[in-house]
This record gives C-alpha cells, structure tokens and sequence, in this order.
C-alpha cells in the first residue's frame, strides 16, 4: 500500500486530514520535544481506531511537517 492510499483510508475512515490530527495532537501536547512515537501511536489507536500502520503514517506526516517548520525558522 502506498503512503498516499494509508493517507486516503484514514482520512475515509475517520472522516480527518493528517492537517486535522496535527492540531488534535497539539492541543494534547503530543508534539513536544521528548514525546515518543509509541506515545503517539497508542493515541491515535485508542481514540481512533487505528492500526500500527496507519498511525505511524501519521506520525510520519508530523515529523515531516516539524522538520519544514524547524527549516523555516
């Protein structure tokens, strides 16, 4: 399965853009420094749903998007 079709099942599935669970998991405070990715994985499973896979493509899309804002500042 490729990145993009875990990215369209998630969002098929719970009805979220990764843009949708990158605030959600702001506001919980799961995107500071030190914050594991099993952290963030049990969340997304518990709350969502989720499977293993699914969940890290997320995080996957938070690391990414972290890495753009550090570049940026």
């Amino acid at each position: 399965m490729s990145f993009q079709a875990y990215i369209d099942n998630i969002k098929a599935k719970t009805g979220k853009t990764p843009e949708d669970f990158y605030k959600i998991a702001e506001e919980k405070g799961l995107l500071k420094p030190g914050v594991k990715a099993g952290q963030v994985v049990t969340w997304l499973k518990e709350d969502f749903d989720l499977g293993h896979g699914h969940s890290m493509a997320i995080y996957a899309t938070f690391k990414n998007k972290k890495a753009k804002e550090n570049k940026q500042t």
